[in-house]
């Protein structure tokens, strides 16, 4: 399966290719891996919902979010169910 991600530090229209989607997870702890890894197969997902799918704290998850963040690996949005949360999906 191969993930696509865009690269904002490369200019408009810049995609990642595989090799530097893995170059830039390689260096993230466990927890961010894990949620990227949820997010590949169920995304977007709340926070909350990666808590559930992921198993692991929310607080976690909450830093996980911020480390792939951080990489330009994840983005968020607002909810269409809910506008006082965001979700989080893979950038594509």
């Amino acid at each position: 399966m191969s993930t696509i991600v865009e690269d904002r530090s490369g200019g408009a229209g810049t995609v990642l290719s595989e090799d530097e989607y893995r170059d830039r997870l390689v260096e993230l702890p466990p927890s961010a891996k894990l949620v990227a890894k949820v997010l590949e197969t169920d995304a977007p997902l709340s926070q909350g919902q990666l808590a559930e799918e992921s198993l692991l704290p929310d607080r976690t998850v909450r830093y996980a979010l911020n480390r792939l963040q951080e990489v330009d690996i994840v983005v968020s949005r607002h909810s269409f169910r809910d506008a006082r949360k965001q979700v989080y999906q893979l950038r594509r």
